[in-house]
């Protein structure tokens, strides 16, 4: 693991230090660090060491040796924001036109992605605007407008960085596409397009191997599919995941684990649904070769307006080949084996699990360990080795809905819910709570834990504690 870290942070424009979190969820999405000595019981009132007031963003805060970076919107205008790490105080803080207000699920916000930073630039993704990088003092280096997007959740996927390109997913209902743009001036490197992809937020992650290229792996529509870095050409890919991927996979060494959840994917929900040619001629009651919404079977009426990704009123093939694998599509964890070429399916997938899946939270791999946060606060804990159950139960206090991600440090696992109830979770197959600290605050945000200091942003503020 170790090896396999130091590959993925020399694919950055500088080597970024031990104790720093270069994008969504620390180095390469893992969701752990190094840090010690870090704190059990805190609060808006107790072991803080600064805290400042932000405008809203669900974005997750992203650090450098000094600094810290967030996104924010308001109804006009979106935000990039830099903070000095010592004392939470406002460095700079950019403006961006709000030329757009796309459609958002209630859970979501104009500023969800978190930015990516090679030490001294930043680089954010709006799904109202598109890609912009800022300099050290804020100056603007670039921007790449892109969209608008036929997500109607909005978009969620963070950038990253890889061998001096930006990369985002842009997964919607139409016109998906992964997007790789040069850091240092924005100009496209290469661009792929995702026809068989709909509405999906997951952010890519980086994979290492041993003979050959960089590859940068997307979790999309019932598919897991590796890229080559330099030039977005697909080498491999795994069948089997469900129809809509929220969660960020978590790669280790030659593994990967890969969690989807979506509404009527859970076991035992799969149908059997006719081929588009086979339902035109039974339901086209009016015989002009279109398959209209109000002509089919009434039980299906519900997904089948889903899935008119265009809103004309029909369906065309596309639209009903979605649908069909919409429901026949199982939402699981599953660890398979990265690499190879073409479809890897039958040859990579080492075991799955099925019950008790988060909906957006992403997995949480620690000393050997899987952790998986659900709502209503139920912390299972899976062998790695094996997807075996080595404990489940729920976090008492902390019952309700979490799109926080869990991260791991100091042999502490945090785990924080939408209303705002941090768990603090001593880490092992028999996991125990040590501690839950309540914010009085939302929180969409994935904590960051980093040298004796947890970093937390809530509805309305950026905290930092420490003991």
């Amino acid at each position: 693991m170790a090896h396999f870290r130091i590959l993925i942070m020399a694919t950055a424009a500088s080597v970024l230090g031990a104790a720093e979190w270069p994008q969504f969820r620390g180095v390469n999405a893992s969701g752990v660090s190094d840090a010690a000595n870090l704190p059990v019981e805190f609060g808006p009132a107790k072991n803080v060491i600064w805290k400042t007031t932000l405008p809203p963003g669900h974005s997750s805060p992203v650090l450098t040796a000094d600094r810290i970076f967030v996104t924010a919107f308001d109804a006009d205008k979106l935000y990039v924001i830099t903070l000095d790490r010592a004392n939470g105080k406002i460095l700079w803080r950019r403006e961006i036109a709000r030329t757009r207000k796309q459609e958002l699920h209630k859970s979501n916000s104009p500023a969800s992605p978190s930015v990516a930073t090679d030490g001294k630039n930043t680089y954010a993704f709006f799904t109202d605007f598109g890609l912009i990088s800022h300099g050290p003092d804020g100056e603007e280096r670039w921007r790449v407008p892109l969209g608008p997007f036929n997500n109607p959740f909005g978009l969620g996927a963070s950038p990253i960085l890889a061998n001096g390109k930006v990369i985002q997913v842009c997964d919607s209902e139409t016109g998906s596409f992964l997007i790789a743009v040069d850091q240092h001036n924005g100009r496209v490197a290469w661009r792929v397009d995702r026809p068989d992809m709909t509405r999906g937020f997951s952010t890519p992650v980086l994979y290492q191997p041993r003979d050959g290229g960089l590859q940068v792996l997307v979790a999309g529509t019932s598919r897991f599919i590796a890229y080559e870095v330099e030039t977005g050409k697909e080498i491999w890919s795994i069948r089997g995941l469900t129809w809509q991927m929220k969660p960020t996979p978590v790669v280790a060494g030659d593994i990967a684990y890969v969690l989807g959840w979506a509404g009527g994917s859970d076991q035992g929900n799969q149908e059997k649904i006719p081929p588009y040619a086979e339902v035109l001629k039974e339901w086209d009651a009016n015989k002009d070769g279109k398959l209209g919404i109000d002509e089919v079977d009434p039980r299906y009426r519900k997904d089948i307006e889903e899935s008119d990704f265009d809103h004309d009123g029909f369906l065309d093939e596309r639209e009903w080949e979605k649908f069909r694998e919409k429901r026949s599509s199982i939402n699981s964890v599953m660890a398979v084996r990265l690499g190879g070429s073409g479809d890897m399916t039958g040859r990579s997938i080492l075991w799955r699990f099925y019950k008790s899946l988060p909906n957006v939270p992403s997995p949480l791999l620690y000393r050997n360990v899987l952790y998986l946060v659900k709502e209503g606060g139920i912390l299972t804990a899976l062998d790695a080795a094996t997807g075996s159950v080595l404990k489940q139960g729920r976090i008492t206090g902390a019952v309700d809905f979490y799109y926080s991600s869990p991260v791991a440090a100091d042999g502490k696992i945090y785990t924080v819910s939408q209303s705002g109830q941090v768990a603090v979770i001593k880490a092992g197959p028999d996991w125990e709570m040590l501690a839950l600290n309540a914010m009085d605050d939302e929180v969409f945000a994935t904590p960051v834990p980093l040298d004796r200091y947890l970093y937390l942003r809530t509805r309305t503020a950026l905290y930092c504690f420490g003991n």
